[in-house]
Protein backbone atom coordinates (compact mmCIF):
# COMPACT_ATOMS: atom_id res chain seq x y z
CA UNK A 1 0.00 0.00 0.00
CA UNK A 2 3.26 2.61 0.79
CA UNK A 3 4.07 1.66 -2.88
CA UNK A 4 0.67 3.08 -4.07
CA UNK A 5 1.04 5.85 -1.88
CA UNK A 6 4.30 7.23 -3.52
CA UNK A 7 3.40 6.63 -6.65
CA UNK A 8 0.34 8.68 -6.58
CA UNK A 9 2.40 11.67 -5.05
CA UNK A 10 5.31 11.41 -7.13
CA UNK A 11 2.71 12.08 -9.92
CA UNK A 12 1.34 15.23 -8.72
CA UNK A 13 4.86 16.69 -8.19
CA UNK A 14 6.34 19.69 -10.14
CA UNK A 15 8.59 17.41 -11.88
CA UNK A 16 5.81 15.51 -13.00
CA UNK A 17 4.02 18.19 -14.78
CA UNK A 18 4.47 16.90 -18.28
CA UNK A 19 2.78 13.55 -17.56
CA UNK A 20 -0.15 15.48 -16.13
CA UNK A 21 -0.39 17.00 -19.63
CA UNK A 22 0.82 20.71 -17.74
CA UNK A 23 4.02 22.78 -19.25
CA UNK A 24 7.26 21.72 -17.82
CA UNK A 25 8.22 23.92 -14.40
CA UNK A 26 11.76 22.57 -14.48
CA UNK A 27 14.27 24.18 -16.75
CA UNK A 28 16.12 20.97 -17.04
CA UNK A 29 13.01 19.79 -19.39
CA UNK A 30 12.37 20.39 -22.89
CA UNK A 31 10.21 19.09 -25.35
CA UNK A 32 11.59 19.10 -29.14
CA UNK A 33 8.94 18.37 -32.25
CA UNK A 34 10.48 15.93 -35.18
CA UNK A 35 7.33 15.62 -37.11
CA UNK A 36 3.92 15.68 -37.12
CA UNK A 37 1.93 12.57 -36.46
CA UNK A 38 -1.35 10.58 -36.89
CA UNK A 39 -3.22 7.62 -37.44
CA UNK A 40 -5.54 5.01 -36.56
CA UNK A 41 -4.72 1.99 -34.01
CA UNK A 42 -5.90 -0.91 -32.87
CA UNK A 43 -5.25 -1.14 -28.71
CA UNK A 44 -3.27 -4.32 -28.37
CA UNK A 45 -2.62 -3.60 -24.41
CA UNK A 46 -1.55 -0.45 -22.92
CA UNK A 47 0.82 -0.48 -19.35
CA UNK A 48 0.86 2.17 -16.78
CA UNK A 49 4.40 3.66 -15.23
CA UNK A 50 5.11 5.48 -12.19
CA UNK A 51 8.19 4.63 -10.57
CA UNK A 52 11.01 5.07 -13.70
CA UNK A 53 12.84 7.98 -15.47
CA UNK A 54 10.42 8.26 -18.56
CA UNK A 55 7.09 8.68 -16.31
CA UNK A 56 7.73 12.33 -15.26
CA UNK A 57 6.96 12.62 -19.45
CA UNK A 58 5.20 9.63 -20.73
CA UNK A 59 2.38 7.78 -17.91
CA UNK A 60 1.79 4.98 -20.55
CA UNK A 61 2.16 3.01 -23.28
CA UNK A 62 0.45 1.71 -25.77
CA UNK A 63 0.68 -1.53 -27.81
CA UNK A 64 -0.60 -1.09 -31.04
CA UNK A 65 -1.48 -2.26 -34.76
CA UNK A 66 -2.24 -0.64 -37.41
CA UNK A 67 -2.72 -1.20 -41.56
CA UNK A 68 -4.33 -5.07 -42.07
CA UNK A 69 -3.71 -5.78 -38.39
CA UNK A 70 -6.31 -3.43 -37.46
CA UNK A 71 -8.68 -6.05 -38.66
CA UNK A 72 -10.31 -7.58 -35.22
CA UNK A 73 -9.65 -10.77 -36.66
CA UNK A 74 -5.75 -10.16 -37.17
CA UNK A 75 -5.61 -8.35 -33.95
CA UNK A 76 -6.84 -10.90 -31.65
CA UNK A 77 -4.29 -13.61 -32.92
CA UNK A 78 -1.31 -11.31 -31.60
CA UNK A 79 -0.29 -11.87 -27.97
CA UNK A 80 1.67 -9.11 -26.33
CA UNK A 81 3.85 -8.83 -23.01
CA UNK A 82 4.66 -4.93 -21.92
CA UNK A 83 7.40 -4.55 -19.45
CA UNK A 84 10.50 -1.93 -18.68
CA UNK A 85 8.76 0.26 -21.97
CA UNK A 86 9.66 -2.59 -23.88
CA UNK A 87 7.02 -4.62 -26.17
CA UNK A 88 7.75 -8.32 -27.14
CA UNK A 89 4.51 -9.68 -29.36
CA UNK A 90 3.82 -12.82 -31.01
CA UNK A 91 1.30 -14.42 -33.79
CA UNK A 92 1.63 -18.19 -34.78
CA UNK A 93 1.06 -17.25 -38.29
CA UNK A 94 1.05 -13.80 -39.40
CA UNK A 95 -0.68 -13.03 -43.02
CA UNK A 96 2.27 -10.99 -44.32
CA UNK A 97 5.84 -11.89 -44.71
CA UNK A 98 7.57 -11.29 -40.86
CA UNK A 99 9.81 -8.26 -42.07
CA UNK A 100 6.86 -6.46 -42.51
CA UNK A 101 5.00 -7.80 -40.23
CA UNK A 102 7.07 -6.24 -37.87
CA UNK A 103 6.31 -2.78 -39.25
CA UNK A 104 2.48 -2.86 -37.85
CA UNK A 105 3.26 -3.87 -34.69
CA UNK A 106 4.26 -1.10 -32.34
CA UNK A 107 4.90 0.18 -28.96
CA UNK A 108 4.14 4.05 -28.36
CA UNK A 109 5.12 6.07 -25.42
CA UNK A 110 2.57 8.79 -25.04
CA UNK A 111 3.09 12.08 -23.33
CA UNK A 112 -0.39 13.96 -22.97
CA UNK A 113 -0.44 17.45 -24.16
CA UNK A 114 -3.11 18.83 -22.16
CA UNK A 115 -4.98 17.45 -19.10
CA UNK A 116 -7.88 16.23 -20.60
CA UNK A 117 -5.95 13.69 -22.82
CA UNK A 118 -3.57 13.40 -19.43
CA UNK A 119 -7.27 11.53 -18.45
CA UNK A 120 -8.73 10.02 -21.73
CA UNK A 121 -5.24 8.32 -22.92
CA UNK A 122 -5.80 6.00 -19.31
CA UNK A 123 -9.19 4.99 -21.18
CA UNK A 124 -8.12 2.21 -23.40
CA UNK A 125 -8.76 -0.67 -23.61
CA UNK A 126 -7.81 -3.84 -25.64
CA UNK A 127 -9.55 -3.60 -28.82
CA UNK A 128 -10.13 -0.20 -28.87
CA UNK A 129 -9.56 1.10 -31.99
CA UNK A 130 -8.59 4.64 -31.63
CA UNK A 131 -7.30 7.42 -33.89
CA UNK A 132 -4.13 9.64 -32.80
CA UNK A 133 -2.61 13.13 -33.54
CA UNK A 134 0.13 14.55 -32.09
CA UNK A 135 3.65 15.06 -32.77
CA UNK A 136 6.49 12.46 -32.61
CA UNK A 137 9.14 14.17 -30.28
CA UNK A 138 12.25 14.10 -28.02
CA UNK A 139 12.52 15.01 -24.58
CA UNK A 140 15.39 16.11 -23.20
CA UNK A 141 15.98 16.30 -19.23
CA UNK A 142 18.92 17.04 -16.83
CA UNK A 143 19.49 13.06 -16.75
CA UNK A 144 17.58 11.74 -19.91
CA UNK A 145 17.72 12.17 -23.88
CA UNK A 146 14.78 10.19 -25.18
CA UNK A 147 13.89 10.27 -29.06
CA UNK A 148 10.95 8.78 -30.91
CA UNK A 149 11.58 6.68 -34.04
CA UNK A 150 10.85 8.18 -37.26
CA UNK A 151 9.83 5.20 -39.47
CA UNK A 152 8.57 1.84 -38.81
CA UNK A 153 11.41 -0.50 -39.88
CA UNK A 154 13.25 -0.65 -36.10
CA UNK A 155 12.81 -3.21 -34.05
CA UNK A 156 14.42 -3.18 -30.40
CA UNK A 157 15.62 -0.44 -27.91
CA UNK A 158 14.89 2.70 -30.26
CA UNK A 159 12.66 2.06 -32.42
CA UNK A 160 9.23 3.24 -30.37
CA UNK A 161 7.28 6.22 -31.15
CA UNK A 162 7.71 9.27 -28.51
CA UNK A 163 4.23 10.78 -28.94
CA UNK A 164 3.23 13.69 -27.87
CA UNK A 165 -0.70 13.41 -27.93
CA UNK A 166 -3.17 16.55 -28.82
CA UNK A 167 -6.38 14.82 -29.09
CA UNK A 168 -7.72 10.71 -29.03
CA UNK A 169 -10.53 9.46 -30.40
CA UNK A 170 -11.81 6.58 -30.22
CA UNK A 171 -13.23 4.89 -33.78
CA UNK A 172 -14.95 1.87 -32.40
CA UNK A 173 -14.50 -0.41 -29.34
CA UNK A 174 -13.89 -3.73 -29.32
CA UNK A 175 -13.11 -6.63 -27.26
CA UNK A 176 -10.43 -9.02 -28.81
Amino acid sequence: MACTAFAVQAQQTPEFNIANGLPPVSKDQKISVLEPFSGEFRILGSKIYTQDAQARFSPIDYAVTRGIFTEPEIARQISINQYDRFLNWRMAKPPIPPKLATQLVSNMHIIPANPEVAKEIKKVKRGDLVRIKGELVQVNAKDLVWKSALDWNGVGDGACKLVRVDSIKWVEKQNI
